[in-house]
């Protein structure tokens, strides 16, 4: 269907951009079902962009689609750009009229001002001639194509047919894998006005890059969400600096399935805003690791963070891994050489010990390492290597003796923490992880031990963590140990010392501010 309609000779749409630049490719997306509630956002979200769309599809009845094109009408600015779009079901929008009422409430959006409308493929197909010329619209026209379901297939070349009266193309598609995301990519290479939207978690980290890459805009919801993947304005704007970024913006990110959780962008970026570094960290769900990788260069990354569940996975794709990360046998930093080598790095080991350390003295002591994954790996060597004994508990068995082996301890069977005291016990499991922070992976009588700590940072205190505080043991957080392995990464990657006060308040800002919205 895309490439029976859309065939786009770019020579036509040389310069600059169409929405300018900077903030301006921006654009707020204003979604709300009654006009009160649409001048409200409004307002808040010219206090970050220039550029909104305004989702007349949004808005409950005629009679409130009426009052807020009034309002916005007395408050006409040459200087402000808004797109009017009224998308119907059949585009995956609201609106429940049929394509003349559509194109009607695009022809009072521009007697109230708004110098752009977003018409979907869908309603270009049933207008006479297939063409909005003759039509009152707003002056510019973006023509929209959306597919919820899947990525669609993009030609190599594409342009709208002659005499349709449209000056630009948005293409929506759903990314469902990371190939999908490259794709949209490359097709908007070397263009400054077409607007490219990966959707979908997947899509995310392409929905920023695809700036970098040409696209004209790039949408953020000022409320609720208008498709999937969206990243709220606040955050597209402050957090990613979106609008900032260029071909010369150097990459990095984190890789997991899942990813959602992660507060590694925020500890990253902060760092990036704090030293004025020209950079930017996106999270990238990631379930086929090979993917990924494979996308590296399609992507600019030049490292990345790993996680659950691909730590001890990712060996077998590096083309160098530094001793201790090879000897502990997973790896949680991968570094993206000049060449295109892949070279593996450890720094749970960092932070595990420095979290540790912090709080009590590790030559001579014992500790029972709960798991027997990458981050316990990291956490058994960093304690054996202090001068403690391990004592490995896991669930696989024959992990738990392999991890024990190899940093000379033993393996403690889960019914013998009751009765073997120990100073120390680290959680090195997912139990107990945001959105699933009402479980705690061990029971009260099992915690016999002086200190626990979770390594879990999200949330701040976990089941684990309360149950032991209520008894009177003393708990590590692991934000403790996050914000170490992090300040690690950031220097590895950047050769020069971490603002890791603007990091570390960072991070502790927004767990205390979840967990207070919790209770």
């Amino acid at each position: 269907m895309l490439q029976a309609v859309f065939s786009i000779d770019w020579g036509q749409f040389l310069g600059k951009g169409l929405f300018g630049e900077g903030v301006g490719r921006i654009c707020g997306v204003v979604a709300a079902a009654t006009a009160s509630e649409m001048k409200a956002l409004v307002g808040e979200g010219l206090k970050k962009t220039p550029t909104l769309e305004l989702r007349l599809d949004w808005l409950r009845n005629d009679e409130e689609r009426h009052k807020f094109l009034r309002w916005l009408k007395s408050r006409r600015n040459r200087k402000l750009t808004f797109i009017a779009t009224c998308r119907r079901r059949v585009g995956g929008g609201e609106f429940t009229g049929d394509a003349g009422a559509e194109l009607f409430w695009l022809m009072q959006a521009r007697d109230a001002g708004c110098g752009w409308c977003d018409v979907e493929v869908e309603t270009l197909q049933e207008l006479p001639g297939r063409t909005l010329q003759g039509y009152s619209v707003p002056e510019k026209v973006l023509l929209s194509f959306h597919d919820f379901r899947k990525m669609p297939r993009l030609p190599k070349k594409v342009s709208l047919p002659a005499r349709a009266g449209v000056d630009a193309i948005k293409i929506a598609g759903m990314a469902r894998t990371i190939s999908d995301s490259r794709k949209i990519l490359r097709a908007l290479r070397g263009s400054r006005q077409v607007v490219a939207v990966p959707m979908g978690e997947v899509g995310m980290p392409a929905r920023i890059l695809a700036l970098r890459d040409g696209s004209a805009l790039a949408y953020a919801p000022l409320a609720a969400a208008t498709a999937p993947g969206q990243v709220g304005l606040d955050e597209l704007k402050d957090l990613y600096r979106a609008h900032k970024i260029t071909r010369r913006t150097d990459v990095y990110g984190v890789i997991g399935d899942p990813i959602g959780h992660s507060l590694s962008p925020l500890m990253h970026n902060t760092g990036y805003v704090a030293s004025g570094r020209n950079a930017v960290f996106l999270p990238f769900l990631v379930t086929r690791l090979s993917e990924f990788l494979d996308a590296v260069g399609d992507f600019g990354v030049k490292g990345f963070s790993v996680t659950l569940p691909h730590k001890k996975t990712i060996f077998r794709h590096l083309d160098d891994c530094e001793p201790l990360a090879d000897q502990i046998g997973a790896v949680n930093t991968v570094t993206v050489e000049k060449n295109g080598g892949l070279r593996g790095s450890n720094t749970d080991y960092t932070g595990v010990l420095r979290a540790l350390g912090k709080k009590m003295k590790l030559p001579g002591s014992r500790v029972v390492i709960f798991g027997a994954g990458g981050s316990a790996r990291a956490a058994a060597f960093a304690v054996s290597k202090a001068g403690g004994q391990v004592l490995v508990c896991a669930r696989r068995e024959a992990a738990a003796r392999d991890l024990a082996k190899a940093v000379g301890g033993v393996v403690i069977e889960r019914r013998s923490l009751k009765t073997t005291k120990v100073d120390a016990l680290v959680n090195a499991t997912p139990v107990g992880m945001y959105p699933n922070s009402k479980v705690s992976p061990l029971q009260a009588s099992e915690l016999n031990c002086s200190l626990v700590m979770d390594l879990i940072y999200r949330p701040l205190r976990t089941k684990l963590l309360q149950t032991a505080a209520s008894r009177g043991i003393q708990i590590v957080s692991g934000v403790e140990m996050f914000v170490a392995q992090g300040v690690a990464q950031w220097e590895l990657w950047m050769s020069r010392r971490a603002p890791e006060a603007a990091m570390r308040k960072a991070v502790l800002g927004a767990l205390q501010t979840e967990e207070k919205l919790r209770w």
